[in-house]
């Protein structure tokens, strides 16, 4: 068992499709109707079928009233996290508070050289991440005194200084799937960001990979449960019996829900479906019931 204890908390993952444009707004606008609490966004810049997906969670951050907003992942090796840092404090600070961010160390390489960055090796690669998580935060640290240094083997930063602070604490979650990332997870971020469909074993390639960030955050002096766990999942809602994970009436989805949060410590579950009827079942269905699921369990 690894119940963190945390609330549970359901959002959307929603692809940024350039055409129609307003198509992911739309469904932005539908996911804060059904009550969801987060709307997030793929980010791919070397993919010319999608709008800019900071472009984008700008114009819905605009068009929205509660809903928060992250990137499910940025795209660290195209979007300078100096930069970053200060745009993601500015939209903070307009919409009071709700973005987060999701960051991502790169997957696609061919197509992020052919946008101007640089392949990395995957030892680069967990460096490149704890670099960049030093200059967000250090940008955003407001009460140290003096400029920024960081001098890293991908990102130095000489001297800038602090600020714009964000409205709040801006929680930064990392996708990771292997041991060096997911022990520098369990190090440094605030939560955990994968997708369930990329998991080797389904679910129960949660146990080993929580292990890991566990015993990465208790050896830095961490509590485990500082390290939020979310996944991204996808299924098919149907009328009847469903036929597996995901594959079933809301009922079924909300008691699946509940399993993965107390036996796997999953507190946030983050739809990937561009689907209006399937935002509107999870928002209004799954989620109220797997909340009363998992604090009925708890209670008990």
């Amino acid at each position: 068992m690894s119940d963190y204890g945390h609330e549970l908390w359901f959002g959307s993952f929603i692809t940024p499709t350039a055409r129609p444009p307003q198509a992911p707004v739309e469904l932005a606008l539908t996911s804060e109707r059904a009550g969801l609490d987060l709307v997030s966004f793929q980010d791919h810049p070397y993919q010319s079928a999608f709008q800019d997906t900071w472009t984008l969670m700008s114009y819905v951050a605009a068009r929205t009233e509660r809903i928060r907003i992250s990137g499910n992942v940025l795209n660290l090796p195209l979007r300078p996290p100096a930069v970053l840092a200060r745009a993601a404090a500015s939209l903070d600070r307009l919409t009071g508070g709700r973005v987060e961010l999701g960051i991502g160390a790169g997957a696609f390489w061919d197509g992020i050289v052919a946008m101007g960055g640089r392949r990395l090796e995957p030892a680069q690669v967990v460096r490149a991440v704890e670099e960049a998580v030093d200059v967000i935060r250090g940008l955003w640290a407001t009460d140290e005194t003096g400029p920024l240094r960081v001098k890293g083997e991908f990102y130095t930063v000489t001297g800038a200084k602090r600020g714009p602070a964000p409205a709040h604490r801006i929680p930064i979650r990392i996708g990771a799937y292997k041991p060096r990332m997911l022990r520098l997870t369990g190090r440094i971020a605030d939560g955990w960001l994968p997708s369930l469909g990329f998991l080797p074993e389904g679910p129960a390639s949660l146990r080993t990979m929580n292990e890991q960030i566990d015993e990465a955050a208790s050896a830095a002096g961490r509590e485990p449960a500082a390290v939020s766990r979310l996944l991204n999942l996808s299924g098919r809602f149907t009328s009847g019996a469903g036929g597996g994970l995901f594959q079933g009436v809301p009922g079924d989805w909300a008691e699946q829900i509940a399993d993965l949060a107390l036996q796997y410590g999953v507190s946030g579950f983050i739809l990937a479906s561009d689907e209006p009827a399937d935002l509107n079942l999870f928002g209004q269905e799954v989620a109220p019931r797997a909340r009363e699921l998992v604090q009925s369990e708890r209670g008990a």
